[in-house]
């Protein structure tokens, strides 16, 4: 069963999105269709802008995700037995299983990626990654710590990104080192995302999504916040919803989706973060990325 796996942040890069763009005409109407709705070019960005430009959160998420579907939009193959995205990417991945129509999806990656800001900026806050500790140590360093510090991205088995306020994180990663972390890094982010101190953005963005229609997919989709496979609309906009202060569930999403029959995963984006981390979880299971039609 083919399943395919939509990326998020950190997949960007300069000149993201030109090869699709040049070569295929019904991709560009695409692109160019993402610059009216954003009111910007943003398109000038991805082809020409520079790594610093593309770090702009304004500007990364609808950049990533303008990719994947412009990706998607020319593969000839798009057959899906179950679909997945990382954070961000699960936008992604309900646009290309048809939950969603493009035009909302990139406008409430829009918004969710300007109230992420905005929160970023009420609070400073970060992220910081931990390696080589069990999941239940790092929750347990976390419950123990003062302040707002909570697991915020299970990656793959021995990596997991922990989020919340300056100084409960700094505490955190010394604590994690003590208990044999190989490494706890704080992260270049904006904020501390996945977690409690994205509730203003979660208040933001629930209007949004509730005002957006949201159809069954043509295939289940796992989302982050359950790992499991959904496909009722209702429950697609309420797991949405709570996703911003969520943990991402990746490596429990990846294992329930094998388990489910998954056989084949396909990466449709910018990068190849997914498939690192798929060998992480699971090395048995082929991981590819999604090719452009000759």
């Amino acid at each position: 069963m083919k399943a395919y796996i939509f990326p998020g942040q950190g997949a960007q890069f300069s000149g993201m999105g030109l090869d699709i763009f040049e070569k295929y005409p019904d991709a560009q109407d695409l692109f160019l269709k993402a610059n009216d709705i954003l009111g910007f070019n943003i398109t000038d960005v991805m082809f020409e802008g520079t790594a610093e430009d593309l770090k702009e959160t304004k500007v990364t998420q609808p950049a990533i995700f303008i990719h994947s579907i412009a990706l998607k939009s020319v593969m000839t193959d798009f057959e899906p037995a179950m679909v997945a995205g990382h954070s961000l990417g699960e936008f992604s991945a309900l646009v290309a299983s048809g939950a969603l129509s493009f035009e909302d999806g990139l406008k409430l990656v829009s918004q969710r990626a300007q109230a992420m800001q905005k929160a970023c900026e009420t609070q400073p806050s970060t992220m910081a990654a931990v390696l080589g500790l069990e999941d239940a140590v790092v929750e347990e360093v976390c419950e123990q710590t003062p302040g707002v510090v909570v697991a915020a991205n299970y990656n793959c088995p021995g990596q997991l990104v922990i989020s919340g306020e300056i100084e409960a994180i700094n505490k955190a990663c010394e604590t994690m080192k003590e208990k044999g972390a190989r490494r706890a890094l704080v992260l270049p982010v904006g904020g501390a995302f996945h977690s409690p101190m994205m509730e203003p953005a979660r208040e933001e963005l629930a209007a949004a999504i509730e005002a957006t229609k949201f159809t069954k997919p043509i295939c289940p989709i796992y989302q982050n916040v359950t790992a499991s496979a959904i496909t009722d609309a209702s429950q697609i906009q309420a797991n949405l919803i709570a996703q911003l202060t969520a943990p991402v569930r990746w490596t429990q999403t990846i294992q329930q989706m094998i388990a489910d029959g998954g056989t084949e995963f396909i990466e449709v984006g910018p990068g190849k973060v997914l498939q690192g981390l798929m060998r992480k979880i699971n090395r048995d299971v082929a991981a590819s990325s999604a090719i452009l039609p000759q």
